[in-house]
């Protein structure tokens, strides 16, 4: 079994192939995201990273986040969501719940008032269904922040929202006018 700092460490070097640099071992993702297993653990060990099929399993298994998945056939793996390389991950639109939740660290408030959530670099907008969520993840970017997103009413107004695979919401922007502060 490997260590905890190991599974960490792995995770986040497979967050980097899988969402944003594939290139770094010389994988190619396919349209929606998905590269064959051998062929990652291959370019994985060709690279001085030594995974074998046990590691991958437990790192997608272990993952709190569950930011990996396995196709049906347990033969491809992708990124759930978080990709700035272009994938179409073949979500189809969700009724989002009434509210969703995003967190930031503080710093980052000023500059999203004035505009909104923008998805910038990344495929989506990330909305989480609960506040405890959204305050991990604003607390990686510093002190927390939460915003408070009218989820259901930006649907009704036109808005398309989609469900990840480990129950992350995207959307494509969230306007300026659709977020509260949440105190």
């Amino acid at each position: 079994m490997i260590s905890e700092k190991e599974t960490t460490g792995f995770s986040k070097f497979l967050s980097l192939v899988l969402r944003h640099q594939p290139e770094t071992i010389g994988i190619e993702l396919d349209e929606q995201g998905w590269v064959p297993v051998d062929q990652l653990i291959a370019a994985c060990n060709a690279h001085g990273k030594k995974l074998t099929v046990e590691t991958l399993n437990h790192v997608v298994a272990t993952n709190s986040k569950k930011r990996f998945a396995f196709d049906e056939s347990g033969l491809k793996i992708r990124a759930s969501q978080g990709h700035s390389v272009e994938v179409e991950l073949g979500y189809t639109p969700q009724i989002p719940p009434e509210l969703l939740f995003h967190g930031t660290g503080s710093q980052s408030v000023q500059s999203i008032l004035p505009g909104g959530l923008e998805k910038r670099s990344r495929q989506h907008v990330h909305l989480s269904r609960d506040v405890e969520t959204a305050i991990a993840v604003g607390g990686r970017h510093g002190k927390p922040v939460i915003f408070e997103v009218p989820a259901l009413q930006m649907h009704a107004e036109g808005h398309l929202f989609y469900l990840s695979e480990n129950g992350v919401w995207l959307t494509d922007v969230v306007p300026a006018t659709y977020l509260k502060l949440k105190a």
